[in-house]
């Protein structure tokens, strides 16, 4: 290497970091590539990899040290941008935020703080103690969402609709947190939108704004993500507002250049209520973004570290406002071993599919143990119209099967919800 070489640690490996990799070494950057999968794909593409647990701040840190890091990066989930942030202040690089900031953004009491305090409309809450249940859950009407206090993805996320909903639920709560109570929120069920903001000199400028659709299909489980839908039709509308609070909550947090990302309800005459912001890139659909507008986010986080004077000027010149419409699809399952996924193949290959990623193939087994793989098959559709994608989207939906070995349905598929 050169002497002047940047020397660049990413913390996560998983599929969505091998573009991040590529583009890295494309830049003459080397990189070091870090977590605790021994096959994490993005790992293949590094100079050097590293087996660690990405919570392992001191042991991530000192490698940082020894290799001679001069920056890290790591997004697309809430646990790898909190240890990215813990692991910079510890290891002495920059990052967008410090610990104290960020823990508004991973804990829910707080974050729920942080918006009363700036006057952001969120659903309203009740911390929920398992000795004081009763009288905690008094005040909530039912059906609500009960959550774990700083879980990570919809781990310990269910509806419950009666005080023995939540008492039957509480274990498998808390047990997903470092706090021994869980969030009780009242249920929103108004269309809800995954918004990406880049926070420039403390303003927030939206890169996107995608419709968040989701299915129940159990009864008591959390309604799942099925697809994620890119440029809503109410991004015009709903712009401006959503720049305003993402403004005030990077300024409470002490972000000044960097994503930050909000889960919000729409309802007319009322306007948007943030259930949940993130200072990070939503994962599996910030691709949804290049492929719509043909901003990469990848270049995005690059530059953020390496020339934030670009950054600045691709958010800048950047709009929400997309002339192409994609979508992702997500399909969740049941436990069980996969035998057959012809149908799930042959609708990749379908025009407007432009990209096909099983999780699992004949012989894998679906399991939803801790740090199993997200989703059992994901598709990437784009099309010149909402009305495109939508047709799409609707074919895939009606034709997706995996089976087992048996021929049972292992998928769970939208016209299932609530069977």
């Amino acid at each position: 290497m050169t002497t002047d070489q940047h020397r660049l640690v990413i913390l996560g490996s998983m599929d969505e970091f091998v573009d991040l990799v590529k583009r890295a070494r494309a830049r003459g950057i080397y990189t070091i590539v870090c977590d605790g999968y021994g096959d994490g794909p993005a790992k293949a593409y590094a100079d050097k990899t590293y087996l660690e647990d990405v919570r392992h701040t001191d042991e991530i840190a000192a490698i940082c040290r020894a290799e001679k890091a001069d920056g890290i990066i790591a997004s697309f989930s809430d646990l790898l941008a909190e240890c990215m942030i813990d692991i910079a202040d510890a290891a002495g690089l920059p990052a967008y935020l410090k610990p104290s900031g960020e823990r508004y953004l991973r804990e829910k009491p707080l974050m729920k703080q942080m918006f009363a305090e700036l006057g952001i409309a969120s659903p309203r809450y009740e911390k929920i103690r398992l000795d004081s249940l009763e009288e905690d859950f008094a005040a909530m009407s039912s059906p609500c969402v009960i959550k774990p206090v700083n879980g990570y993805g919809s781990h310990g996320v269910f509806v419950a609709n009666s005080l023995d909903d939540v008492r039957e639920r509480f274990a498998a709560t808390t047990s997903q947190s470092d706090f021994d109570y869980l969030m009780a929120e009242e249920y929103n069920d108004g269309p809800e939108f995954n918004i990406i903001t880049w926070i420039v000199d403390g303003q927030a400028h939206i890169i996107s704004i995608a419709d968040r659709e989701k299915m129940p299909f159990e009864e008591g489980e959390i309604p799942q993500v099925v697809r994620c839908a890119y440029p809503s039709p109410l991004t015009a509308r709903l712009q401006d507002e959503a720049a305003a609070i993402a403004t005030k909550i990077a300024g409470y947090v002490g972000l000044e250049n960097g994503p930050l990302c909000i889960q919000a309800f729409y309802n007319e005459g009322e306007g948007l209520s943030v259930c949940e912001a993130a200072g990070r890139i939503f994962g599996y659909e910030h691709e949804l973004v290049t492929l719509s507008s043909g901003l990469s986010m990848e270049e995005l986080l690059l530059d953020l570290v390496y020339d934030p004077e670009a950054a600045k000027a691709r958010v800048q010149a950047h709009s929400p406002l997309f002339d192409t419409h994609a979508a992702g699809l997500y399909f969740h399952g049941h436990d069980g071993d996969v035998a057959d996924t012809s149908a799930v193949d042959a609708l990749g290959e379908l025009p407007g599919v432009v990209e096909y990623l099983p999780f699992y193939r004949p012989g894998d087994v679906i399991s939803h143990e801790r740090g199993a793989k997200p989703y059992v098959v994901r598709y990437y559709l784009t099309g010149g119209s909402r009305e495109a994608v939508d047709a799409l989207t609707d074919k895939i939906f009606a034709e997706a099967s995996v089976l087992d070995p048996r021929g049972r349905e292992l998928l769970l598929r939208r016209q299932d919800a609530n069977r």
